[in-house]
């Protein structure tokens, strides 16, 4: 996916990309050479699909008919396409923007299946259909975006919006729509598309090369360890889950599998430090060992690159261009905020490191702190401080109970929703939970997938995606999906979770909420369709249940006993609220500062060793402590080179100021009741893109953010 963002398409698609044609000619493609048969003659995505709320029949799907189905639905919207363009009638909404919102259903059938699939469940076959669409797909939205006798048609209404009486969110599509025109290079002379056209298609191919290269090395760089008595510390649990990685490996001995961010969660319970030493430094070295997963020279290029396009659009750099359509709006805000945080937060690490080099001193006599030993030790200072640590917590929080008990408890008493389990659906793997959703009053909503666990398959993180996107003008009812990567025990075990798992769990379900709310006409404005300095700000509001008194009472069950969490533990929890946030503030900031660093060069920027432009941007941010490393180092920094976060992995901190004002109005207003839950349902959550984000934010909250809030929860005051 590209940077180019969704242009009113009708389509998932991001946009980049060569032609394969000049824009606006017929389309040249096997699709339309006139086959002797059906191409599509079989495929499940020959049609919308027949089951409920027309969920992808995964059970039907094979790899063979992906490829097929692209060429088609390409083919079919450059047909729409040229319907548009061909006609003789003057623009106007319902004869040139409605059916541009239609167009390329097919296609939208398709990519939405397909790339979920190779985040959530990938194979070989897959990754190679990967780097042969890309390319496809990037030409296609070229010969769309730059298109010349659409542009014009989309201009012509765009200028005179003001006369024709448009209600807001049909005025918005029109002036969204020229703006994605404009931004995608449509005003660009024919000279100057064919250069953008050949950068688009190598962003295609490189990113593409990236996303691959990060999952098979994570896996590639799983750490085997063939005596158990180096896994002391590590739960019973977590041990025979390593066990079973192994042996699925096919190999002797327990495996520890990685996840894509620098820090390992078992290192903060490994005693054996040269252990603890190993898996740290298997996981930092990811992407610049050399071998065919290094990614240092691919991510100079990638920059280099988007510098070069964002020139030929008429910005000075790729961070400018990103940020325009951004609620931050500049570089120079980021930088700002970024750099007011920063100190503060860097401070705070060195005082918590002080405090765990004192109990390192106590344990080794003349040792030193290294990266490797920050989250045993932070465990350790807890306990001292707080008197627990993380393994209290997890019998607490077994997995179903923090999801049907916690966050389907939290819709029901916030917005009325219930959850039916459909066992009967088809899924794309046999972890994934299918359930549908209802309102209060019994009418249907939409569905929700829950895929929990990690598998070699999946790419690491969580997030959450779409498979239908809610529209009016569709009939379309939502179907959405939450993916986490929780290592799976064996058969019989509990699924006993961290609480920043749980946290997490939460997180997501609130961007499904985003998603499964959504109440617009035009799909281009559908659920999630908001600034990525915006999508992540509900979804962290959703996080404050995790804690909040009735929900936690609710889920947070012993899973032996039922027994509740015991109060003083639940203070303990609370007390220790802004423990290590010097940590998680400094590693978060590192990568957002290096996020800006790489895409805030200049056209024809020479870099010749990726780690030492990473260095150097972190020592001149001020974040170059070597006990805190980012969150994602740059050669598998997915979000940015990979994701479609370039320049923007800001937007959590900065959805954080919004976020943090948000729970300041819940607990002013009641906290948790049917009311507020509605108000910010109404108000926010159910307008995706079809009103500006800030206007959407003010509507609820009632005034501007502020930024105090934010430094409170941080303890950067």
């Amino acid at each position: 996916m590209t940077p180019l963002l969704r242009l009113s398409l009708g389509c998932c698609l991001a946009l980049s990309a060569a032609a394969c044609a000049t824009p606006g000619t017929a389309p040249e493609t096997a699709a339309t050479a006139a086959p002797s048969r059906d191409p599509l003659a079989g495929n499940p995505f020959a049609q919308p699909s027949r089951l409920p709320y027309q969920l992808p029949p995964f059970d039907q799907i094979r790899p063979e008919h992906f490829l097929p189905a692209f060429e088609a639905g390409m083919a079919e919207q450059l047909r729409e396409v040229a319907a548009i363009t061909g006609q003789s009638a003057a623009p106007t909404v319902d004869n040139t923007l409605i059916p541009l919102q239609k167009s390329g259903a097919l296609l939208d059938r398709v990519a939405s299946v397909f790339f979920n699939l190779t985040g959530a469940h990938t194979n070989p076959e897959l990754e190679q259909i990967q780097a042969t669409v890309a390319p496809l797909l990037s030409a296609h939205g070229d010969r769309i975006g730059l298109d010349p006798l659409l542009y014009a048609r989309v201009k012509a209404i765009y200028e005179q919006r003001a006369s024709l009486g448009l209600d807001a969110e049909t005025l918005r599509l029109v002036e969204r729509s020229h703006e994605n025109f404009v931004r995608a290079g449509a005003r660009l002379d024919a000279a100057q598309k064919e250069q953008l056209k050949a950068l688009n298609l190598k962003l295609s191919t490189l990113t593409t090369r990236f996303q691959q290269n990060v999952l098979k090395e994570v896996n590639a760089s799983a750490v085997l360890v063939s005596d158990r008595a180096e896994l002391e510390g590590l739960s019973d649990n977590a041990i025979a889950a390593a066990a079973e990685a192994a042996k699925a490996a096919g190999k002797t001995g327990y495996l520890l599998a990685l996840q894509n961010t620098s820090g390992q969660p078992p290192l903060a319970s490994l005693k054996n430090r040269a252990l603890r030493q190993r898996l740290y430094e298997a996981s930092i070295g990811r992407g610049s060992r050399g071998g065919e997963f290094d990614n240092r020279a691919l991510i100079i290029e990638i920059a280099q690159l988007r510098a070069q396009r964002a020139a030929l659009l008429g910005y000075p750099t790729h961070a400018a261009y990103g940020l325009e359509d951004q609620t931050a709006r500049t570089p120079e805000a980021v930088n700002s905020l970024l750099a007011r945080l920063a100190p503060a937060a860097v401070a705070n690490a060195r005082r918590e490191a002080a405090d765990m080099q004192k109990l390192l001193s106590r344990d080794l006599k003349g040792a030193t702190l290294q990266p490797w030993d920050w989250a045993y030790y932070a465990e350790k200072v807890r306990a001292q401080r707080y008197a627990y640590d993380e393994s209290q917590l997890r019998p607490y929080f077994e997995l179903n109970r923090v999801l049907v008990d916690g966050a389907f408890f939290m819709a029901k008493g916030l917005y009325g929703l219930s959850f039916k389990e459909r066992p009967d659906l088809p899924v794309y793997h046999p972890d994934v939970r299918v359930f549908e959703v209802f309102e209060d009053d019994g009418r249907t909503l939409g569905l929700f997938l829950f895929d929990p666990f990690a598998r070699p398959s999946k790419r690491g993180g969580a997030w959450m995606n779409s498979y239908v996107d809610q529209s009016a003008l569709t009939g379309n009812q939502p179907v959405v999906g939450n993916h986490l990567n929780i290592p799976k025990p064996p058969a019989g075990e509990p699924v006993l979770l961290t609480f920043d798992e749980a946290n997490t769990l939460f997180h997501e379900f609130g961007h499904a909420v985003h998603g499964l709310f959504s109440n617009v006409r035009y799909p281009q404005f559908s659920g999630t369709s908001v600034p990525r300095d915006f999508v992540e700000y509900p979804s962290q509001v959703h996080e404050m249940w995790t804690l909040w008194p009735q929900v936690l009472a609710n889920y947070a069950k012993h899973y032996q006993t039922g027994a509740p969490m015991p109060q003083a533990l639940v203070d303990k929890v609370l007390a220790a609220d802004q423990f290590n946030q010097g940590f998680a503030t400094t590693e978060y900031l590192a990568a957002a500062l290096l996020d800006q660093a790489w895409h805030q060069i200049a056209p024809g920027t020479v870099i010749e060793d990726a780690l030492a432009f990473e260095a150097a941007a972190l020592k001149k941010a001020g974040v170059d402590y070597a006990l805190v490393p980012p969150r994602y180092r740059s050669t598998y920094f997915s979000h940015i080179f990979a994701g479609g976060y370039s320049a923007g992995y800001y937007a959590y901190i900065w959805s954080e100021v919004l976020d943090a004002e948000s729970v300041q109005w819940f607990k002013e207003n009641g906290g948790f009741t049917r009311p507020n839950g509605q108000w910010f349902r109404e108000r926010l959550l159910s307008r995706g893109g079809s009103v500006d984000a800030m206007t959407l934010f003010k509507s609820f909250r009632g005034r501007e953010p502020s930024i105090e809030p934010l430094l409170e929860r941080r303890g950067l005051k």
